[in-house]
C-alpha cells in the first residue's frame, strides 16, 4: 500500500504537537482543493473536461455531476456509462456508497482511521471511504488535554496538506473516536467467549473477540482490541485484538497500564541511543572552573539523577551587609542534547519524564540522565550556573550565568540534610555542617523574608509515598514530610528559574515561560458564595490576590473549616502552562519565571538552557532557528505532554493503592470529604491517601440534593448534610487493582442541617427522577405517566404536519 510522508525533519516523531516541526525550510501553504470547482459549459463533457472537474472539485458523485452539466434523461445514463468506464480504466476511485474522487486523491479535510505505525514510531492514517488512498503519515497536533494520544485503532478528523517536496501530511483536528474505538483490557475467558474488559473505570463496555488468535490468549491478559464495525442487536461489540501487552498479575503492571492508556511515548531509536552513548566526559574547554566551589545535592532518598545542585556563602561586600551570595548549579544537558539531533527529536517528543511508583520513563537515555548530565557525587560535570546576590531583605541585587565545570562536595538526602541543620549530623553531613549545611539555611532565612515579602500562594497539599519492593509489591504507602529542606532547595530553584527569565528578557531573546493565570471571575465568585455559607466575609468585587488567599487560608488553618477552604482555594486557581507569552504566574507572585533547573526531566529548561547559551555568547549550541520558529508550537505541545504525564502518574497510583487496599475489604478507614456530587461522595483516607467513591445510594433512605453553592448533599426531608471537607469513617466495599477503583460504603452520620440555610422542598428533584429506573420515588400507585389518547398521544397535543406533535 502505497504511503507518503513528510521528510524527517519535518515534524515531532511522536506526531502529537501542533504544526510540523520542520527545520530550516518551513513548509508552504496547502494546496487545497477547492470547495467548489468554476461552473463547466452545459451538456455532456468530454473526458478530460469531466476529469478536470473533479480533480479541481475533490470528491463528488453522480447526482451532483449531472446538476452541474445540466443533464437529463439518456444524457444521465451516458454520465454513468463515463463514470464506470473511468473506473474501470483506473481513473476514478469510489468514495463511499455514491461517491467519486481521482484515483489517490486526498480531500482538504477527511475522516481517517489510524491503521499502522513503522519502526520510528510515526503513526499513518487512511481515509476511512477510500481503498484507493494512500497511506499518509500524522502530523504533530496541538491538542493540550489530558486524553490519550492517538494510536492504531483511533478514528480521527483531519486536514490533509501539502509539503513543499509534494508529499502529503494529516494535522489533527479533533478525534472521534467512533468506528476506530480501542479498549485497553483485560481478558476474561468462559467457555465459549473471549471478552475484553476494560480497565478504564469510566467505561462500561466490554469487547468480543471474534479472531481466530484470540483463542490463544489466557484469562488475564492485558491486551489492546479495537470495536468493529460489524453490527450486532444484542450483547457486547464484536472487537479484534491490536496487541498483547503484559498480564494483569504482574506487579508492576499498574504503570504499564498507564503507559500505555495515556500514549507515553517509551524508549529510544537506535540512532538517539548511539548518540547519548557517544557523549564525552566534559573538559575546561570554554568553561569556568567551578570544582573549588563546594556544592552539594539534595534530593529524594530515592533519587536517580541529580539536576542542580547548590552551594550559599556571605557576601563580603560591604555595600551589602548582612547580604548572601548563592550559587546554583545545572547540570549542562544543551551539550549534550544538540538542536535537531536524534536525542532532540525524541526529548522534544516526550517532553518531560513521567515518573511511576515502580519505574521512570526519562526524557533522556540513561546513559544521560543518570550518567553524564547527573551532579554524582565527587565526578566532573559540565553545568550553567547562576550566582545570585541577595540583600539582608531577602531581596535579589544581582545575579550572573556562567558555564562551568563543577564536582559535587556531597550527595545528601531530604532528611540528612534537615537532621544536620537539626543538631544531629550523620557520618557524611559532619564533616561539611558549618562549612555548607549551616549557611545554606543561613541564607535561606534570608531569601525567605523575600518570600515573605512575596507572599505566594501557602495552599497545603498532602503527598503520600508508594514504597514498592523488590517483587514489585507495594510494601507501603507514607506521607511525604514536609521539610525545611524542602523549602530551602524550593526557593533557591526559583530564583535561578527568575534570574534565566530576567536575563533572556533583557537580551531580548525568546523564551517559553512558565505562566500562571489569576483567577477567573466566575471562579472568585463560586469561592465567594461558599464562604458565605461559613460566614466568612469576602468583600464582592475585591479582586484576587495572593496575600488575600493566604490571610483567608491562615484565618482558617486549624479550624473546623481550615481543611475544606484549603481544597475550594485549591480548585479556584487556574492551571500553570508553558507559553511564549508573558503574564507572569500569579500562584508564586512573580512578574517573569521561567523553568530553568530541571533540564533532564524537562524539555522546557533545556530551551531556556539554549537561549541563555545564544543571550550570553557561551558556545555554539544555543538555540538554533527551528527552536525560535517553533517555540509557539513547543510551549503548547510540551504543556500537553505534561498533563498527559500528570494523568498517568496519578492513574498509576490509583492501580498500585487499590491493589493495596485489596485484601482489607470491609475494614473501616478515617477520611476526609473531598468532593461533592449529585450521584456521591469521593472520599480521602487519611491513612493512604487513597481517594474512592461512595455513591449517593449508600447514604440511606433519603433522597439528596447536591447545593453545589455550599458543596453538600442535603438530605430533602431532613436537611441533613454531607458537605465538603467533613471527617468520615467509611468502610472499604470494594478494591479494584486493575481500574485503581474504591468504592466505599458510610459508616459515619451525616452532619446536622444548617439552621441558616433554606431547607430542600420535597419534591423539588427534576421530573426525569421520577420516571422508571432512575432511582428516585415513585408516586402512590407506581410511576404514572402523562394520560394518552387512542393514539398513543398525550392528550391535548394533536398531531401536525408530517405526523409531529403541535404544541
Amino acid at each position: 500500500m502505497p504511503k507518503t510522508r513528510a521528510p524527517k525533519g519535518s515534524r515531532f516523531q511522536n506526531n502529537r504537537a501542533g504544526k510540523p516541526a520542520s527545520g530550516a525550510a518551513a513548509p508552504t501553504a496547502a494546496k487545497s482543493t477547492p470547495k467548489s470547482a468554476p461552473r463547466p459549459p452545459r451538456g455532456i463533457p468530454d473526458r478530460d473536461t469531466l476529469l478536470k472537474y473533479i480533480r479541481e472539485g475533490g470528491e463528488t458523485d453522480k447526482a451532483t455531476l449531472a446538476k452541474v452539466f445540466g443533464l437529463k434523461g439518456e444524457e444521465r445514463r451516458a454520465l454513468r456509462q463515463m463514470l464506470q468506464t473511468l473506473q474501470e480504466d483506473g481513473a476514478l476511485a469510489k468514495r463511499g456508497r455514491r461517491g467519486f474522487a481521482e484515483v489517490g486523491a486526498l480531500p482538504e479535510v477527511g475522516v481517517v482511521d489510524v491503521i499502522e505505525r513503522d519502526a520510528d514510531g510515526e503513526l499513518y492514517v487512511k481515509l476511512t471511504k477510500g481503498e484507493d488512498a494512500p497511506l499518509v503519515v500524522l502530523a504533530a497536533s496541538r491538542k493540550d488535554d489530558t486524553g490519550p494520544a492517538p494510536g492504531i485503532g483511533d478514528r480521527l478528523l483531519v486536514r490533509f496538506v501539502t509539503l513543499e517536496n509534494g508529499e502529503h501530511e494529516a494535522r489533527l483536528i479533533k478525534a472521534l473516536g467512533a468506528g476506530g474505538q480501542r479498549i485497553l483490557g483485560v481478558i476474561r475467558k468462559s467457555h465459549r467467549e473471549v471478552r475484553v474488559e476494560p480497565v478504564d473505570r469510566r467505561s462500561k463496555d466490554s469487547l468480543l473477540l471474534t479472531d481466530p488468535q484470540a483463542q490463544e490468549l489466557r484469562d488475564g491478559d492485558l491486551v489492546l482490541a479495537q470495536a468493529t464495525t460489524a453490527e450486532t442487536r444484542y450483547g457486547p461489540k464484536r472487537g479484534k485484538l491490536l496487541e498483547v501487552i503484559g498480564r494483569e498479575d504482574e506487579p508492576r503492571s499498574a504503570s504499564l497500564l498507564a503507559i500505555y492508556a495515556h500514549g507515553i511515548p517509551t524508549g529510544f531509536s537506535p540512532v538517539a541511543e548511539a548518540e547519548a552513548e557517544a557523549a564525552q566526559p566534559p573538559t575546561l574547554a570554554g568553561r569556568e572552573d567551578l570544582r573549588d566551589v563546594p556544592f552539594i545535592t539534595i534530593d529524594p532518598a530515592d533519587a536517580r539523577d541529580h539536576d542542580d545542585a547548590v552551594y550559599a556563602q556571605p557576601d563580603d561586600d560591604p555595600k551589602n551587609p548582612g547580604g548572601w551570595i548563592v550559587w546554583v548549579a545545572i547540570a549542562d544537558v544543551a551539550a549534550y542534547v544538540r538542536p535537531n539531533s536524534a536525542l532532540d527529536e525524541t526529548a522534544r517528543e516526550k517532553a518531560n519524564s513521567v515518573y511511576f511508583p515502580d519505574r521512570v520513563e526519562p526524557m533522556l537515555p540513561e546513559v544521560l540522565s543518570n550518567g553524564l548530565c547527573s551532579l554524582r557525587e565527587g565526578e566532573n560535570r559540565a553545568c550553567m550556573a547562576v550566582r545570585m546576590v541577595f540583600g539582608a531583605d531577602g531581596r535579589k541585587r544581582s545575579h550572573k550565568f556562567v558555564r562551568g565545570l563543577m564536582r559535587s562536595a556531597a550527595k545528601l538526602s531530604y532528611e540528612q540534610a534537615q537532621a544536620c541543620a537539626d543538631g544531629q549530623p550523620d557520618d557524611k553531613t559532619g564533616p561539611i555542617a558549618k562549612s555548607i549545611i549551616q549557611p545554606l539555611y543561613a541564607a535561606y532565612a534570608v531569601l525567605k523574608k523575600g518570600r515573605d515579602i512575596r507572599s505566594p500562594l501557602a495552599i497545603e497539599s498532602a503527598e503520600r509515598r508508594i514504597v514498592i519492593d523488590r517483587e514489585g509489591e507495594v510494601a507501603s504507602i507514607t506521607p511525604r514530610a514536609s521539610l525545611e529542606a524542602h523549602k530551602l532547595i524550593e526557593e533557591m530553584m526559583i530564583q535561578a528559574n527568575v534570574s534565566a527569565a530576567e536575563t533572556l528578557e533583557a537580551k531580548r531573546i525568546p523564551l517559553i515561560y512558565r505562566i500562571h493565570d489569576t483567577p477567573s471571575a466566575e471562579k472568585v465568585q463560586a469561592l465567594v458564595d461558599f464562604l458565605q455559607t461559613l460566614d466568612i466575609a469576602w468583600s464582592k468585587g475585591e479582586a484576587p490576590r495572593t496575600d488575600r488567599f493566604n490571610k483567608l487560608l491562615d484565618e482558617t488553618r486549624g479550624t473546623p473549616n481550615g481543611d475544606i477552604v484549603n481544597e475550594v482555594v485549591l480548585r479556584t486557581q487556574m492551571q500553570a502552562i508553558y507559553s511564549t507569552e508573558n503574564i507572569g504566574h500569579f500562584g508564586l507572585n512573580l512578574a517573569k519565571y521561567a523553568h530553568f533547573t530541571s533540564p533532564i526531566r524537562r524539555y522546557a529548561d533545556l530551551i531556556v538552557h539554549r537561549g541563555l547559551i545564544s543571550a550570553l555568547g557561551l558556545g555554539a549550541d544555543g538555540l538554533s532557528d527551528r527552536d525560535i520558529q517553533k517555540m509557539k508550537d513547543t510551549a503548547e505541545s510540551i504543556t500537553f505532554a505534561e498533563r498527559r504525564a500528570m494523568a498517568a502518574e496519578r492513574d498509576a497510583t490509583d492501580r498500585y493503592v487499590a491493589a493495596f487496599l485489596a485484601d482489607r475489604v470491609g475494614a473501616e478507614f478515617p477520611g476526609r470529604i473531598t468532593g461533592v456530587t449529585r450521584f456521591g461522595l469521593f472520599v480521602r483516607l487519611d491513612e493512604t491517601g487513597a481517594d474512592g467513591l461512595v455513591p449517593v445510594s449508600k447514604l440511606g433512605g433519603e433522597y439528596f440534593v447536591h447545593d453545589d453553592r455550599s458543596h453538600a448533599l442535603v438530605g430533602e426531608r431532613t436537611g441533613a448534610r454531607w458537605p465538603l471537607g467533613m471527617p468520615v469513617t467509611v468502610k472499604l466495599v470494594e478494591a479494584t487493582p486493575i481500574t485503581g477503583g474504591l468504592l466505599f460504603g458510610m459508616v459515619s452520620e451525616p452532619a446536622a442541617p444548617d439552621p441558616t440555610a433554606p431547607r430542600p422542598r420535597l419534591g423539588m428533584r427534576a421530573r426525569g427522577d421520577n420516571r422508571p429506573g432512575s432511582g428516585g420515588p415513585k408516586p402512590p400507585g407506581g410511576f404514572r405517566g402523562p394520560k394518552r389518547g387512542p393514539q398513543g398521544r398525550p392528550k391535548n397535543i394533536r398531531a401536525g404536519k408530517k405526523g409531529g406533535p403541535r404544541r
